[in-house]
């Protein structure tokens, strides 16, 4: 394994289109990894340095959002701890469900490829969640972090989930195929999930195992990735995760950094304005306020109390105007 930190992992990939974003790619990584093209629609990256392997599946809509320089998210990972990184990149929201990724694998397997890293780690959130888990089963003994995974969209197993519906079309049965069966040979898989997205608490069950923990995380939405990401936490994970020091009692002291997260507790306090609880409203937002002034958490409080006024309702002390 390469030494030094690969040039590669420092480029800005920002303004690009998927086909300049490939070509720029395959000049970047020349030296230290390859990109390989799967089709029109999936490509392979490769950048080779330490023996810890990260393998991400990742939207090329979705890193752009959640990277400036448009980067595979694992490069900073990467780029941090060292680790060799496979990103299998789509151009659209996939499930990577395409006959030349699954050759791609195919191929990584007969040249032992994964047998070459002391540790594999599979990661993706939502569609490459449930790719991530999917084609874990390549590398036998990977550890798996699928944040919103879906575990399969064949109308025979998720018909509630209708989200989804232009996307049944795709098959589902054959290889590579059903993500939790493929999570078998896996040394441990960890799921993140919202259990107030029903949906997502459905498909989340699909996957209990012996070696998968399932990890609630209440009122972070349909984009939980980005808010791990927001909050600081998510490579704080893998890395732990890789560790082997991640438990359930580790997840919940790092997921803490939620209690500063301004979109988390504004989440919350929506759910309290919209249930009702007047008391509980105005201790929260004056709470916040106290810390992270801001005028939604003062609305709320203004609002709380004058509704609490007009149904007679108890409340705490106000502390702020």
């Amino acid at each position: 394994m390469c030494a030094d930190t690969p040039k590669a992992l420092e480029a800005s990939l920002s303004g690009l289109d998927w086909e300049d974003w490939l070509d720029r790619l395959d000049d970047v990584t020349d030296a230290d990894g390859y990109v390989e093209r799967l089709g029109a629609d999936h490509a392979a990256i490769f950048i080779e340095h330490k023996p810890t392997l990260l393998v991400t599946f990742e939207s090329f809509s979705s890193l752009r959002v959640v990277s400036p320089e448009a980067r595979p998210m694992g490069w900073d990972l990467a780029r941090a701890l060292g680790w060799s990184h496979l990103c299998l990149a789509s151009k659209t929201d996939s499930w990577f469900r395409e006959g030349r990724v699954y050759g791609y694998f195919d191929r990584l397997v007969d040249d032992g490829f994964f047998e070459e890293f002391d540790q594999v780690i599979f990661y993706g959130a939502g569609p490459a969640g449930y790719a991530a888990a999917a084609f874990s089963v390549a590398a036998p003994g990977a550890r798996v972090l699928a944040i919103q995974p879906q575990a399969t969209l064949d109308p025979r197993m998720t018909e509630w989930d209708e989200r989804f519906r232009r996307r049944r079309r795709l098959d589902f049965t054959s290889r590579y195929g059903y993500a939790p069966d493929m999570l078998d040979a896996a040394d441990r898989a960890v799921i993140l999930y919202d259990p107030d997205i029903e949906e997502d608490a459905m498909h989340s069950a699909l996957f209990a195992r012996a070696n998968v923990m399932r990890f609630r995380m209440r009122f972070m939405g349909p984009r939980l990735d980005r808010s791990l990401m927001r909050m600081n936490i998510l490579l704080r994970i893998i890395a732990r995760f890789s560790a082997g020091k991640l438990d359930t009692a580790s997840l919940a002291l790092l997921y803490r950094a939620r209690r500063t997260d301004v979109p988390y507790l504004k989440s919350i306090l929506a759910r309290l304005e919209d249930d009702g609880r007047l008391y509980l409203t105005a201790r929260l937002a004056q709470a916040v306020m106290r810390e992270t002034p801001g005028p939604r958490f003062r609305r709320a409080i203004r609002a709380a109390y004058h509704k609490a006024e007009e149904q007679g309702v108890a409340m705490p002390p106000r502390e702020i105007d």
